[in-house]
C-alpha cells in the first residue's frame, strides 16, 4: 500500500483588491495537493518583498522581526506536521489549520448529533428529494438510540470510535427486547444507523466500519392481499358515512395499485389519456421516485367520479378524501369486521392485492406489474409470485383430493 504523504509550505503577500501596493500576509499549506490559505495577521508594503527569499527586504530593526515572525509561522506549522505524523492521527491541511489556530480538534464526534444533522438537512429536502414517511423514519430511530444509550449505557451519547460489531448486536437485542419490535423492523432500525455510519467511513471520521461483520437479514413475510371473492364481497356491501369512505379509498388503492402517500397526493394534473385513448395515472412514486403508469380500471374510474367536484377537495386540488394513514388502517380493521373478512388489513394490503388477484392472477405479465407498481428491480415485483405460487399450491391440494383413488369396496359387504 502506497503510503507517500507530500506536504508543502509556503508564505506570500496577496494584494487587496484594486491593485494597491499594501498587501496582506497569507500562508498556504499544501497535504497531498490539497491545500488550505490563510492570513497570518501581518501586513506588508509590496516593494519591501523580495519575491526570491519570500521574506521582507534588508536587515533593519523593522526587517528583522517580521522575518522572524515568519520563521516562527513556518515552524510552528511544521512541528504540528510532525506530531500528527507521530501520533499517526489524521492529516490534511484543515487539520493542520485548526491546529494552528488552537481548535479543539480531539473533540469526538457524537452519533447523535451527527444523526441530528442529518435529519435536520433531510428535513430541508422534503418535498423534493424525500417523503415525510423516510424523515419520520429517520427520526424514530434517532430517539430508538437515544432510549437504547441510556438502557445501555446510561449516557446521553456516545462518540462513534466507540461504535463496533459488539454496539450493533446490542442495538438489535434491545430493540426485539425491550422494545418488542419485530426481526424485520429491527433490521430497518439497523439499515438507517448503517447509513450513517458508512456516511462517517466516507467523511474519514472513522478509521474501521463497524459493519462489516454484520449482515443485515430479512425474514420473508405473509403479505396479506384480499381474494376476488372478498373483493366482492366489500364492493358490494353496504356502508354509510366515514366507513363508505374508507372503503372506496381502498379499493382504489387494490384497482391502481398506488400506495398510501401517492393515492393522499393524487391530483387531477397526474390523470391523463394514454396511448390507447383510455384514462391513465401519470405520477411518480413518492417513496423511490420513479415514474408509475397505471390504466384505470372501471372501478377506479367510478370511484374518482364518485368525489368529483366536492367543495373539499376543490379547495385541497386532490382527487380522493385520504384521512391520515393511521386513521385509515385503524378503520381498515373495522371495515374488514363488517365485511365478514378474517384478515388483519393494513393500506398497503391493498397494493398487494393489486400486485396479485388483480394483475398476476389474471394474466397480466410480471413485468407489466412491475412497471405499473414503479419498481426498480423485478426481484421486488417477484415476491409477489411467490404469492401466487402458495395459492396454487393451496388449490392444486383441494383439486388433487378429488382425484384420489376411490378405496376398494369391501369384499365381505359385496357377499
Amino acid at each position: 500500500m502506497n503510503t507517500k504523504r507530500t506536504f508543502n509550505q509556503i508564505i506570500f503577500p496577496k494584494r487587496a483588491h484594486g491593485g494597491a501596493n499594501q498587501a496582506s500576509m497569507y500562508l498556504r499549506i499544501t497535504i497531498n495537493g490539497i491545500r488550505t490559505e490563510f492570513t497570518i495577521n501581518r501586513d506588508i508594503d509590496m516593494k519591501d518583498w523580495n519575491v526570491q527569499s519570500r521574506r521582507m527586504h534588508g536587515k533593519n530593526p523593522k526587517a528583522k522581526e517580521f522575518n522572524s515572525y515568519l520563521d516562527a509561522i513556518e515552524f510552528r506549522i511544521y512541528e504540528i506536521y510532525r506530531e500528527l505524523v507521530a501520533n499517526g492521527e489524521q492529516i490534511t491541511a484543515d487539520v493542520i489549520k485548526a491546529k494552528f489556530h488552537g481548535v479543539d480538534t480531539d473533540k469526538p464526534r457524537m452519533l447523535l448529533e451527527i444523526f441530528e444533522e442529518h435529519n435536520k438537512q433531510f428535513s430541508a429536502l422534503v418535498g423534493k428529494d424525500f417523503s415525510k414517511g423516510s424523515l419520520k423514519r429517520f427520526q424514530v430511530v434517532t430517539k430508538a438510540l437515544e432510549e437504547f444509550l441510556q438502557w445501555k449505557f446510561q449516557i446521553t451519547d456516545i462518540s462513534i470510535k466507540k461504535l463496533n460489531f459488539e454496539f450493533i448486536n446490542d442495538f438489535e437485542f434491545y430493540l426485539k427486547s425491550v422494545r418488542n419490535c419485530s426481526h424485520n423492523t429491527v433490521m430497518g432500525y439497523v439499515k438507517k444507523l448503517k447509513k450513517i455510519v458508512r456516511q462517517c467511513v466516507a467523511k474519514d471520521w472513522l478509521d474501521k466500519d463497524p459493519f462489516m461483520a454484520y449482515k443485515v437479514t430479512l425474514r420473508e413475510t405473509h403479505r396479506t392481499v384480499l381474494t376476488e371473492k372478498e373483493l366482492k364481497i366489500m364492493t358490494e356491501k353496504t356502508l354509510i358515512g366515514r366507513m363508505d369512505q374508507i372503503r372506496d379509498i381502498f379499493l382504489f388503492s387494490c384497482y391502481t395499485g398506488l400506495a398510501y402517500s401517492d393515492v393522499e397526493k393524487l391530483t387531477a394534473a397526474e390523470i391523463s389519456t394514454g396511448i390507447d385513448g383510455e384514462k391513465w395515472i401519470m405520477t411518480t412514486r413518492t417513496k423511490t421516485d420513479t415514474a408509475t403508469r397505471v390504466p384505470l380500471l372501471p372501478p377506479s374510474l367510478a370511484i374518482l367520479a364518485k368525489y368529483e367536484g366536492r367543495p373539499d377537495l376543490l379547495h385541497s386540488g386532490r382527487l380522493l378524501p385520504v384521512i391520515s394513514n393511521q386513521r385509515m388502517n385503524g378503520y381498515l380493521k373495522e371495515l374488514a369486521d363488517q365485511c365478514g373478512i378474517q384478515k388483519l388489513l393494513t393500506f398497503h394490503c391493498a397494493r398487494h392485492t393489486f400486485a396479485t388477484t388483480v394483475t398476476l392472477s389474471n394474466g397480466v405479465p410480471i413485468e407489466t406489474v412491475g412497471k405499473m407498481l414503479g419498481h426498480k428491480s423485478l426481484r421486488t415485483t417477484q415476491q409477489y409470485a411467490k404469492v401466487l405460487d402458495r395459492k396454487v399450491s393451496d388449490d392444486m391440494l383441494k383439486l388433487r383430493s378429488k382425484f384420489q383413488a376411490p378405496s376398494k369396496p369391501d369384499k365381505a359387504k359385496e357377499s
